[in-house]
């Protein structure tokens, strides 16, 4: 029960780092044994969402006004975007290897719902029931926002495998998903790199949270790829084969302008975490913050090598899966060893003293 307590949603990051190493393992080139393992991966993550779906539940049914304090807590409730997110990737998979499209699709509506609900609640939250200053933030705030491009990158995935109209409305649906993300994340992106302008690097604490910047751009760079490349042959038959035309144009122009702005903040964050190696960095779960950006970022790097035609795209990809594997490997190692030893279960949220909004703005 101790664990079913202190179980807070930041565990799905893990299906997240572990569900895009898989994806990408079956799209690199190479033997055959590389997709054999994202395979095995694949569905290893499944019975992990599984296992954490069922101990959060848990919670929520056994310490409901406990689990609802986290909506107080400044910083717990954005780990809620990890849910549909490492669902995301469940789904992916359930293409690529389960060549199951109907139940990706049928997956992808809980995950897209789930996206949307969380991108309100949790900025709503912030707004009328937690305390925030400037000088705490991180790229955290990013994750409940960036679910809903996750989604779109998703659905963008299905679309291809599914009869006409409903290519159709995926693909209408991932453009609204991306919007309802990507402009927002980017005015985040703003204020985060304003924030360590004045108040430099953030506790040792949350030194991994620069590499979370790195997520909304890989991300957002896939969808404009991946619907891009969808709207030419889903649209044409429908009689606007220009708009898919100008579309396809529009995802690779608009999916390298954002894959570049995020190998700007790949190299800052990977700058950043250097400057914090003469002090100790403590292990916690914000480390898988480590995976799943790097990993949509690759994958918005094959993207463009696929699309593109240029190798270096195609040798920088594969290079960043190999950093992504000893990345995973280092800290699924640490993890497991956190959780069998019983650490890494604590929920902050529970001894949290929520100070009102209204008076942390009367005392700035």
């Amino acid at each position: 029960m101790h664990i079913i307590r202190q179980f807070t949603p930041n565990w799905f990051t893990v299906t997240m780092g572990t569900g895009i190493f898989s994806l990408l393992l079956g799209q690199t080139p190479g033997p055959a044994w590389l997709a054999l393992a994202g395979a095995a991966l694949w569905q290893a993550n499944i019975a992990l969402f599984a296992l954490f779906t069922l101990l959060y539940t848990a919670r929520w049914a056994f310490y409901p006004r406990e689990a609802a304090r986290i909506f107080t807590h400044p910083v717990m409730p954005m780990f809620l975007g990890a849910i549909p997110m490492g669902l995301a990737t469940i789904i992916n998979g359930t293409v690529l290897y389960g060549h199951s499209a109907q139940t990706a699709l049928l997956l992808w509506y809980v995950d897209a719902a789930l996206s949307v609900a969380i991108g309100l609640a949790v900025p709503f939250a912030m707004v009328i029931r937690q305390a925030h200053k400037l000088e705490q933030m991180t790229a955290v705030w990013l994750l409940p926002i960036v679910a809903a491009e996750v989604a779109a990158a998703s659905g963008a995935q299905i679309a291809p495998h599914l009869p006409g109209p409903v290519a159709f409305n995926l693909l209408l649906g991932g453009y609204a998903l991306w919007a309802f993300s990507m402009p927002l994340a980017l005015s985040v992106l703003v204020i985060l790199f304003l924030r360590l302008v004045l108040h430099k690097l953030p506790h040792q604490d949350m030194a991994v949270s620069g590499w979370l910047a790195v997520g909304p751009l890989g991300t957002g760079a896939l969808a404009l790829l991946l619907l891009g490349h969808d709207a030419p042959a889903i649209l044409a038959p429908l009689g606007m084969a220009d708009i898919g035309v100008a579309a396809h144009g529009l995802g690779l122009i608009g999916g390298l302008m954002l894959w570049a702005y995020g190998a700007w903040w790949l190299i800052m964050a990977a700058g950043m975490t250097l400057t914090y190696l003469p002090r100790r960095l403590p292990f916690n779960m914000g480390w898988w913050g480590f995976t799943f950006p790097l990993g949509v970022f690759t994958a918005s790097t094959f993207a463009l090598g696929a699309q593109t035609g240029l190798g270096i795209f195609t040798w920088l990809a594969v290079a960043q899966t190999g950093a992504l594997g000893v990345l995973w490997l280092m800290v699924s190692l640490r993890t497991l060893y956190g959780a069998l030893s019983g650490k890494l279960f604590h929920a902050p949220c529970i001894a949290h003293q929520p100070e009102a909004p209204h008076k942390l703005a009367h005392a700035q």
